[in-house]
């Protein structure tokens, strides 16, 4: 393609626009509110498939509306424009060379990569697209006085966030200068500041966007510059925002922690809100694990979607999407309101052209949901819409026009660890204009054999030859089948007569976990095997039947998968010893296996000598396998040539 076709793209992509919308430009202007008299078969379906959804009837889309306008006066849009703001440097103005150029090196994926300093405990890596001569300086932000907030944030911005700890100023100038960020290093103790931030960041943005397209109408009503004058303030629907979140209660932090960022002096449908998406969390007893009560205490529903209008005063639950400034949702529950049920004519992902922000929290938790929700929603993101939805192209900024929306969109990505499909999304949709950043622990003296209670438990780590990541599940199968199955097979009864081998067989993958117990079911090789199953498919019963044989030994082996253990947490009797068929995504999780050893140790069930913890990898672990046993460690285990590995 020459240089000239590339310069003409963004041309033919507007009149392309322009022209598919001709027809539904008569349409365009926004409904007036109005009485629904009459039963409606379609719009009873419509609201069984998005509960969610305001029941009025509202215009489709606008920016700003009249609701928005009162009292717009005595908002703080006497601020002046600041030229460096990086709201007008990524968003509003962005220089014309500059975007393109960009946008280019993108095309090529050519990316500048530079090193962030952070605390001594975590790396921090920072891309921008295009050449060194390409990367701005970056700026240090120290506290929130050293932010370019609106006036009625920056008080309560102080008050909650102040100062910034070292560890988030590696990432605040990214977030706050419009760059995408994946965090690596989500705690349960760090999330609330996490919440904050994000929520502040998110505000400031919708902020400054109403109040521009406000200040424009004015000028626009008042004719005080010409005629030929362009404000390109707007996308083509309102939505702007973007939240993921795992559960209902998940969704209820982060509104609590946007509701003290910024106080409004009316939140219509609050109480409807908090009926449906808040419970007290006192669920469980300490005996959980904090990263297991955060996720499931309170109300634990994943399916879910809501909108969220602002004006000057008020925050408005339960709007339309097309109305909202902000969706919350959880992937399965987009993804439902996208699908419409099934039937690909109502298919709708329109409300996503115009997101400029994407905020995903807990991405390690809602991976273990299913991530092909989250591919599909990102995959639905700043398309190009089907219909006008009442658009005023006239007021659509350039970059949307030209198809570009998706590499200026910013993505804010928090998760406790990163596995190949978070690393994925980073690379694939998260090619931000402005540059990307990803920040993660240094494992080298935070992983979990240096963290873990010293059990002395002999544990082996044995890599397999794997050609390829296609063909890795068929080379861990069968190192499985031919070297793990003959050794247990071959264990000693305890001499007592007292419980079983006690062999626990952790798989992460529940498609590892059918294969495997399909073939203790079928194969002459463990029909002298008794085993249990432990899968997030049982039901509460079979599992507990299942527990019980294994720990009286009427089963030997208990296979178990990754995602049973996720969802429920339960303290599992009669392990002896434990095979990783391959190193748990989450290291919480290898800890907590390897102590139903230690709990009976404890209980005088089993003697040190018999135990042990065998865990099979491949060179493709290596992310998962550094935060078990070290950084340094996990590089010479994937690329060294010994594959036997013992620790105590």
């Amino acid at each position: 393609m020459s240089e000239e076709e590339v310069e003409q793209q963004p041309v033919r992509a507007f009149n392309a626009l322009l022209e598919a919308f001709k027809q539904s430009e008569s349409d365009s202007k926004p409904k007036k509110k109005r009485r629904k008299l009459e039963h409606s078969p379609d719009r009873e379906e419509s609201e069984r498939l998005s509960p969610d959804l305001e029941e009025e009837d509202e215009a489709e889309s606008g920016a700003v509306d009249e609701e928005d306008m009162n009292g717009a006066e005595d908002e703080d849009m006497d601020e002046d424009e600041d030229s460096t703001d990086p709201f007008e440097v990524h968003f509003a103005n962005p220089e014309g060379n500059e975007l393109s150029r960009r946008l280019k090196a993108i095309a090529k994926n050519q990316w500048t990569t530079k090193k962030i300093d952070t605390d001594a405990h975590s790396k921090c890596i920072l891309q921008i697209p295009g050449t060194d001569e390409d990367a701005p300086p970056r700026r240090k932000i120290r506290s929130t006085k050293d932010l370019k907030l609106k006036n009625r944030l920056v008080e309560t911005g102080e008050e909650i966030l102040s100062s910034f700890s070292s560890s988030e100023q590696s990432i605040v100038p990214a977030i706050f200068n419009y760059q995408s960020v994946l965090y690596g290093s989500r705690t349960v103790k760090n999330a609330p500041r996490l919440r904050h931030i994000a929520a502040l960041h998110a505000l400031n943005h919708i902020f400054k966007t109403r109040d521009r397209i406000i200040k424009n109408n004015a000028k626009v009503s008042t004719a005080q510059d010409d005629s030929d004058a362009e404000y390109r303030d707007q996308g083509f629907t309102r939505p702007k925002v973007l939240i993921l979140l795992e559960t209902k209660q998940s969704c209820a932090r982060f509104v609590q922690a946007m509701t003290e960022i910024c106080h409004f002096e009316q939140q219509e449908n609050k109480k409807r809100f908090l009926d449906s998406y808040y419970l007290p969390e006192e669920k469980f007893t300490d005996d959980k694990p904090e990263d297991f009560r955060e996720i499931f205490e309170g109300n634990d529903e994943n399916e879910f979607r809501i909108g969220l209008k602002f004006t000057r005063k008020t925050v408005k639950f339960f709007s339309k999407f097309y109305n909202s400034d902000f969706i919350l949702a959880s992937p399965l529950g987009l993804r439902r309101a996208i699908e419409a049920g099934g039937d690909p004519k109502k298919k709708d992902s329109d409300f996503l052209s115009s997101i400029e922000l994407v905020i995903m929290d807990q991405a390690d938790a809602i991976q273990m949901q299913n991530w092909e929700h989250v591919e599909y929603v990102f995959e639905h993101l700043n398309l190009q819409p089907k219909d006008a939805h009442g658009c005023d192209f006239s007021r659509v900024r350039n970059w949307y026009l030209d198809g570009q929306s998706k590499h200026l969109r910013q993505t804010l990505l928090f998760s406790a660890y990163i596995t190949p499909e978070i690393n994925n999304l980073f690379k694939v949709h998260m090619q931000n204009v402005s540059g990307r950043l990803k920040h993660h622990p240094d494992y080298t003296n935070t992983n979990i054999l240096q963290t873990m209670p010293n059990l002395s438990i002999r544990q082996t780590f044995t890599r397999y030859d794997s050609p390829s990541i296609l063909s890795d599940p068929d080379a861990r199968f069968k190192f499985f089948t031919t070297a793990i199955v003959p050794m247990i097979t071959k264990l000693p009864k305890p001499s007592d007569g007292k419980g079983g081998q006690g062999v626990l067989v952790f798989i992460p993958s529940y498609h590892d976990y059918t294969r495997i117990r399909n073939y203790f079911a079928a194969s002459t090789a463990t029909e002298n095997i008794s085993f249990g199953n432990m899968s997030e498919y049982v039901d509460p019963t079979s599992q507990r039947r299942a527990r019980s044989h294994f720990m009286t030994g009427r089963h030997s082996v208990l296979l178990y998968t990754g995602r049973a253990h996720h969802f429920t947490r339960p303290q599992i009797r009669g392990v002896k010893r434990v095979v990783f068929y391959g190193v748990p995504e989450n290291p919480i999780f290898y800890e907590e296996v390897v102590g139903f050893i230690g709990a009976s140790l404890g209980r005088g069930e089993v003697e040190k000598r018999d135990t042990w913890v065998k865990a099979l990898f491949s060179k493709y672990e290596a992310l998962s396998l550094e935060r078990v046993v070290g950084t340094e460690r996990a590089k010479r285990m994937v690329g060294g040539r010994d594959d036997v590995f013992d620790f105590t």
